[in-house]
């Protein structure tokens, strides 16, 4: 039996599995899908926010704070790519400059540090080269942009090198309570035991409430389209460059281009509420909308620089054309003790992330003494990427083992032994894209198109892969059905 089951393992549930895994207990991660990274952990601009958009007093707005103050500690222990960049929102008239000095206000009451409304074409333009024709601007310095999906991973199994057991592709589908005891069943007729509960499911937060006997709460999926740009164009930008919020959609940050730790840059996302938590399509006309509103903030791009699109689900608790504010839910259900609900976990979640595992460990040490582990290792054991070092080390490496110096990916100068380790990561998660996000390989200009069959080509030879085996991301993305002909 466990001591702990937390269901979910995006970058919430991993960041509670990674808080937790300093004490003495034994923990079990159920997550859906294949890997940990491939909800909305991994579907995202990736960007450490400051904590002015939401209202004082909030759950919202004191775990974001902290969070993005812990957070920097948690980049250098787990190796996390992550860049101090600052960031400003565009003012392009005198009502959406207003706009400005009231989110200024609601940053300094929640404690947010450096605010400054700058006015004025060319001193914006200074802070913000590219800024165009806007008039003033809400300046950031707390803001940053990190690896998302790096970040999860690196949760993930630093937490299982410390003893966590993750569980993937396994939902739970039946939860009953017995003598003090959580029973499980995922969809396979496995079952296991647990003391405590974590729904930290996030799109699917109020159905599992369900299925443990908890009711009321509601999420209405709210699809966010995203276009990725060649990093040939990350030189031009600096910096986030955001809108004034949108008053539409309660909560959505509105259409924004946003640098990555990588290179490429994001525009997005839209925010389009649908029925389905599973509907990942990029949609031509929110395509050309995002071209079209990213271009008004950041003229310096066109179409023939975008290189993918995507989308991510979010998890919101209000339903469309509502504008009132929602807060974080965090809490022992009363109704069912020990059972540790986390509902409407939207952004700022992923900021939060460590102030919200914070907060869980709080609830499970108000009834029992947690006990440090004594062998517990907070940092990411993961080496350096070959591209980030010396060429000394580089030619040294290469000597001592020929597959440092075979390039698999041209775009991201990806080696044979960086996609080795990546197939042979802790988690035994085997798509493709469990090699993609951890090596960085297929996420070039020519996405996979010169580097994925050699990767498919290293699955069969050195790990025995057949062609049905292969999957790309989620449940059921198969790339073959078998071979057309026998090998001559």
């Amino acid at each position: 039996m466990f001591d702990v089951g937390i269901v979910g393992g995006g970058a919430v549930g991993s960041a509670i599995a990674y808080e937790l895994s300093r004490f003495r207990l034994k923990i079990a991660v159920f997550e859906k899908e294949p890997d940990v990274c491939f909800g909305a952990s991994g579907r995202n601009s990736g960007v450490l926010h400051a904590g002015f958009y939401y209202r004082p007093g909030s759950l919202k707005a004191k775990l974001c704070v902290e969070g993005n103050k812990k957070m920097r500690e948690w980049f250098k222990l787990l190796k996390v790519p992550f860049k101090a960049t600052g960031k400003v929102l565009l003012a392009f008239d005198e009502d959406e400059v207003k706009e400005l000095y009231k989110l200024k206000e609601i940053g300094d009451a929640n404690g947010v540090e450096g605010l400054e409304v700058i006015r004025g074409r060319d001193k914006v333009n200074q802070i913000c080269p590219g800024a165009g024709e806007a008039i003033a601007c809400l300046y950031s310095p707390m803001t940053g942009i990190f690896s998302s999906y790096l970040l999860t991973i690196a949760l993930a199994e630093t937490a299982h090198q410390n003893g966590v057991k993750y569980f993937l592709n396994c939902k739970i589908v039946d939860v009953r309570k017995e003598n003090g005891t959580f029973k499980l069943k995922d969809q396979r007729g496995e079952r296991y035991e647990c003391r405590w509960l974590i729904n930290s499911a996030g799109v699917y937060s109020a159905e599992f409430s369900k299925i443990v006997g908890v009711n009321g709460y509601k999420i209405y999926p709210c699809r966010g389209e995203y276009l990725l740009l060649d990093k040939a164009l990350a030189p031009l930008l600096k910096m986030p460059i955001y809108p004034v919020p949108s008053k539409e959609v309660g909560g959505a940050l509105g259409v924004h281009i946003t640098p990555t730790v990588e290179g490429p840059i994001l525009i997005g996302p839209s925010a389009e509420y649908i029925d389905d938590p599973e509907g990942y399509e990029s949609t031509p006309e929110i395509m050309n909308k995002l071209f079209e509103e990213g271009y008004k903030l950041w003229p310096y791009f066109k179409k023939s620089d975008v290189i993918r699109s995507f989308s991510g689900i979010r998890a919101k608790p209000v339903p469309p054309g509502e504008k009132s504010f929602f807060d974080f839910v965090i809490k022992e259900e009363e109704s069912i003790p020990n059972f540790i609900n986390l509902v409407g976990i939207e952004s700022p979640g992923l900021t939060s992330a460590p102030a919200i595992a914070r907060m869980v460990r709080e609830i499970i040490e108000r009834k029992e003494k947690l006990l440090i582990k004594e062998d517990f290792e907070p940092r990411y054991l993961r080496g350096e990427r070959f591209e980030e070092l010396s060429e000394e080390e580089k030619e040294r490496r290469a000597k001592e083992d020929p597959k440092w110096g075979e390039i698999i990916c041209r775009c991201e100068k990806i080696t044979k032994r960086e996609i080795i380790e990546a197939i042979e990561n802790p988690l035994s998660a085997k798509t493709l894209a469990s090699i993609k996000y951890r090596a960085r390989a297929m996420m070039g200009r020519c996405q996979g198109g010169y580097c994925m069959p050699k990767i498919i080509e290293i699955l069969e030879r050195e790990f025995g892969y057949k062609p049905e085996d292969f999957q790309l991301h989620k449940e059921g993305s198969w790339l073959f059905s078998g071979r057309m002909r026998k090998d001559d």
